[in-house]
């Protein structure tokens, strides 16, 4: 009686082991679920939307390096791209690709120019109706290239993106704090799988479901 259960236990131990390698394998390189914390890709995607990421469409990496070991394909403009914030590996975030390399990128009073032609973007929105020029001394809109409103022109760097949110007023994004190197991709966003908030509670079943564009 006493083997019966401890073989019974031995095959709980090990079912149990080969469950989490599975689900660990699954999460390295196919399928990583996510949540929305913030504003910064409305109305695309809204705080509380629980999301899909397709970890394999840009290829198969090493784990911990980011090296991509079998190359698939790579971001491409308007995908919209969960990756590792650059100065802080352990955070990471979601955001529109806007440019690849070789892309010349600036903003003119909040409208964005790729290599010279003024780019549309209906999914983007603008929120604050005030322009900040381009030498602003306000350090909340101050980016890196100029303000939030108007910078560049910026050449992006081969292997690297720049990424902003739709919602550009309210998103900390590459104006701010640079590029994103090809190593820090994670996956692409294909799906909210489910949308709630607890403050207050609100089940958004419209969203279950959605493909994301």
């Amino acid at each position: 009686m006493k083997q019966q259960k401890k073989d019974v236990v031995g095959e709980w131990i090990k079912s149990i082991i080969i469950a989490l390698v599975i689900a660990l394998f699954i999460r390295a390189f196919f399928v990583e679920a996510f949540k929305i914390p913030s504003s910064s890709m409305e109305p695309t995607l809204l705080i509380g939307d629980h999301i899909l990421a397709n970890r394999l469409i840009y290829g198969i990496r090493v784990p911990i390096s980011g090296k991509i070991i079998i190359p698939v394909e790579h971001p491409k403009v308007g995908d919209i791209v969960i990756f590792r914030y650059p100065p802080k590996p352990s955070v990471y975030f979601i955001k529109r690709c806007v440019g690849v390399g070789g892309d010349v990128l600036m903003m003119k009073n909040k409208v964005l120019y790729r290599n010279g032609k003024r780019v549309n973007e209906p999914y983007a929105i603008y929120t604050d109706p005030h322009i900040y020029p381009r030498n602003t001394d306000n350090p909340i809109v101050k980016a890196r290239w100029g303000s939030r409103d108007n910078w560049g022109p910026v050449k992006v760097p081969p292997h690297e993106y720049f990424m902003m949110g739709d919602n550009r007023d309210n998103s900390y994004d590459s104006r701010y704090w640079g590029f994103v190197p090809e190593k820090d991709i994670v996956g692409k966003a294909f799906i909210i799988y489910g949308s709630w908030t607890f403050s207050p509670f609100r089940i958004r079943f419209k969203r279950f479901f959605k493909l994301i564009h």
